[in-house]
């Protein structure tokens, strides 16, 4: 076995390139105090509890068209979820802010996508949170995917998950301990569906691995999950703000958190799942059946027209990174 020494370490990090490091375009790390584009540096120090305990959280944005969308209700969000744990950045979220800004102009992206880290810092590697001396920041712009229904025109399949749910208290935290995420995400692979959806126990609704989900009834009202099981997702959020239009126009009855059972799910017009990278998706499917008539349905399409042109609006607007 090789010895590698300090004068070795960037030689053998750039042997190992790998070909998905070309979506890879800036990162900031406030280990390194600065930002480096070469994706064989883009690296976390192993004894930072982020590495080792999954102790930080996290947010991930999108940038379209030289706009980044919903920032500050995604930085809202990581700030409650860092108080939340104890955890605390200098200069809070505005200086945070202007680290990710100037991450995403180094990076010279116009369309991309953004995921901030703020995590317990280095320090040990024990369960300890205080063994960490200082808080640390890492700032990623990388490559974005097209949203889900520009590639499945069609709508998705769902299936129920297995995984337990987690508590209210954790699924308030968007936290860098995603274990039960990754495994629902798992699930949905390995039985060939888009996604999955969890139900607590009560049988009510939560959430996807990463997305949140919700229906329309037949009688016009639109719901999500109380919020109390979920994460408050940004763009569900923002996508029920929106839909206020559509409770002008009559097109929708009301909208509401509100517990979903299975049952409502079966019987729903429309299933509708929501997240940052994917928009706004329609359900075709749920555990094999089809949903309402089985093809993206007319509040979809309303709901994702708003979206898109909310998002054109702020690209249009360019105050993020111009």
């Amino acid at each position: 076995m090789k010895r590698i020494e300090l004068t070795d370490y960037v030689a053998a990090l750039t042997a190992h390139r790998s070909p998905h490091q070309t979506n890879y375009f800036a990162m900031y790390s406030s280990v390194l105090g600065g930002v480096v584009t070469d994706p064989a540096l883009m690296q976390a120090p192993i004894d930072d509890h982020l590495v080792h305990r999954g102790d930080g959280v996290f947010e991930a944005c999108k940038c379209v068209a030289g706009g980044i969308y919903n920032m500050s209700a995604h930085l809202a969000r990581l700030e409650r979820s860092a108080a939340a744990i104890g955890i605390h950045w200098s200069g809070g979220m505005d200086a945070v802010r202007a680290l990710a800004l100037e991450t995403v102009r180094m990076a010279g992206q116009s369309d991309c996508s953004i995921r901030i880290f703020l995590a317990r810092g280095c320090g040990g590697f024990g369960v300890n949170p205080y063994e960490a001396i200082c808080p640390s920041l890492y700032i990623v712009v990388h490559h974005t995917s097209p949203s889900f229904m520009r590639i499945h025109p069609e709508g998705a399949t769902v299936r129920r998950s297995a995984i337990p749910a987690k508590s209210s208290e954790f699924a308030s935290i968007k936290s860098c301990n995603y274990l039960p995420n990754v495994l629902m995400k798992r699930e949905s692979v390995d039985a060939g569906v888009d996604f999955v959806v969890g139900y607590d126990a009560a049988g009510f609704m939560t959430e996807g691995p990463t997305e949140n989900m919700g229906v329309v009834t037949r009688d016009g009202d639109l719901l999500f999950p109380c919020l109390k099981n979920i994460l408050a997702g940004t763009t569900m959020l923002r996508v029920m703000q929106l839909a206020e239009m559509l409770q002008t126009s009559g097109e929708l009855r009301t909208i509401q958190f509100r517990d979903i059972s299975e049952n409502d799910v079966r019987s729903a017009s429309e299933m509708l799942i929501v997240g940052t990278t994917i928009d706004v998706v329609a359900v075709r499917a749920y555990e094999g059946r089809p949903i309402g008539a089985g093809k993206p349905g007319r509040v979809w399409r309303r709901l994702q027209d708003l979206l898109d042109a909310d998002i054109q609006r702020n690209a249009a607007m360019r105050t993020m990174i111009a």
